[in-house]
């Protein structure tokens, strides 16, 4: 006999699909997701830390982001920029000719949905419109003043990385970033020997979610 109880939990067949169709979305979603571990040079020697990419908090910024590790773009560059009491920038290439390149490669802006919290990874960008291109930076601290100027996140260094990423070479923002995109690494070992540098960036898979 049929179980009058049972049968009134069971949703019909049509809305079995729909929720088919939504997990199916949220499985789409987990799966976009992915790591990317850098490899430092950094005042206590060579160490590492992995950003965890949230596709659907700036899917423009993350797909240009895998992009341009898997084109190893910043691999051998340098932390240019440090800022302990706001953020560390890098995205500037060793070869002037690959910078050049990449410079008119500009991304169109989208929402801010997750604000620029401490360890959170966001593309910089000028006060024009759909500047963004290469260069990234870190909030070392609460960088919250930032959302409503555009500045969308959409990573975050996972586990305890921030110690690693807080022993980067604190250089100010004593490099020109005209030199370094007319001259390279060149005009940056030359002039500042001791910046913390990226050894290597690389994508190491998606993460693993229960739905």
């Amino acid at each position: 006999k049929a179980c009058p109880a049972c049968a009134s939990t069971l949703p019909p067949f049509a809305d079995m699909k729909i929720v088919i169709g939504v997990l199916s979305l949220v499985s789409v979603a987990a799966a976009s997701d992915f790591r990317v571990k850098f490899e430092v040079q950094t005042t206590q020697g060579l160490k590492d830390f992995t950003v965890l990419v949230h596709e659907d908090w700036a899917p423009i910024g993350a797909a240009r982001f895998k992009e341009l590790v898997e084109a190893k773009f910043y691999d051998d560059t340098r932390f240019f920029r440090v800022i302990p009491t706001f953020m560390v920038q890098f995205g500037l290439n060793g070869d002037p000719a690959v910078s050049s390149n990449w410079r008119s490669k500009t991304i169109k802006d989208e929402p801010v949905k997750v604000s620029n919290k401490p360890g959170y990874i966001t593309f910089a960008k000028t006060g024009a419109p759909n500047s963004r291109t290469t260069q990234l930076f870190i909030n070392y601290v609460d960088n919250g003043r930032l959302d409503s100027m555009g500045f969308a996140p959409f990573g975050e260094v996972e586990g305890n990385g921030m110690a690693v990423v807080k022993e980067i070479y604190d250089c100010g923002e004593k490099p020109n970033q005209g030199s370094i995109q007319s001259e390279g690494n060149s005009y940056l070992d030359k002039s500042f020997p001791n910046l913390s540098k990226i050894v290597r960036a690389t994508v190491v898979g998606a993460p693993s979610k229960e739905l």
